[in-house]
């Protein structure tokens, strides 16, 4: 089993040099595809440039939609197993053995990792608090690093053209297919988004979202009105 990583980005240079140089150190990744959505900053360049990652591919797209990235990335992928990273999460070496490990299951589909918040702050560590008990009520995202089979992501169609909710969207249509399995080893994210400006109006923003998706309001709609109010 091969597996592809494919990290999507927009105006991520301050993230992608050292989600790529954790990258580096994992002896069980083939290949690293970005898709950039069309960054205005340095992000393409440090892709570009970067040498330490083999088999390094860069994606250009015209505009950022998380979705459409994800899934464009998929298509230039050779790997079984593609392993979506965002660009401000950084997996720990023997991430890609787990995965392997895993997968070999034929029941298993796909699955994520623990995911720990950057930073001392009190935020950081209440979401890193936070996250098990969303994952117990159904709501897994993608910064923990989902992986895929190959296979099963042709099976559910991909990712959705959505902007924003295609991690949860994705979830629940994997688990009805297949075991979508929890890895207890841990990377880190940034918690970056919920710190600019006040924290619990940013949180209390997302939380309405997510209980407005609970609730079956249609994912294409909810991503137009999320990513307006970011």
């Amino acid at each position: 089993m091969e597996i592809s990583v494919i990290i999507p980005t927009y105006n991520e240079e301050l993230s992608i040099a050292k989600t790529l140089e954790a990258l580096s150190r994992l002896v069980n990744v083939s290949e690293v595809i970005v898709v950039d959505g069309g960054s205005s900053d340095l992000t393409a360049k440090f892709v570009k440039n970067y040498t330490q990652v083999k088999n390094l591919q860069l994606v250009q797209m015209d505009e950022p939609n998380r979705g459409k990235q994800l899934h464009e990335g998929t298509k230039h992928a050779k790997g079984d197993i593609f392993w979506f990273v965002y660009a401000e999460t950084r997996p720990q070496q023997g991430c890609g053995r787990q995965i392997k490990g895993v997968m070999k299951y034929r029941e298993v589909v796909g699955g994520n990792f623990e995911v720990i918040f950057s930073g001392e702050t009190r935020w950081a560590k209440f979401m890193t608090w936070l996250y098990p008990h969303l994952r117990s009520w159904g709501l897994n995202y993608g910064d923990s690093a989902f992986f895929i089979g190959r296979k099963a992501y042709e099976k559910v169609g991909g990712f959705k053209p959505i902007g924003a909710f295609e991690d949860l969207d994705m979830f629940h249509r994997l688990r009805k297919i297949g075991t979508f399995y929890h890895l207890s080893q841990t990377v880190t994210t940034s918690s970056k988004r919920f710190e600019k400006g006040s924290f619990l109006w940013t949180f209390a923003k997302w939380s309405f979202f997510q209980v407005l998706y609970w609730f079956k309001f249609p994912p294409e709609k909810l991503a137009k009105k999320f990513l307006s109010a970011r």
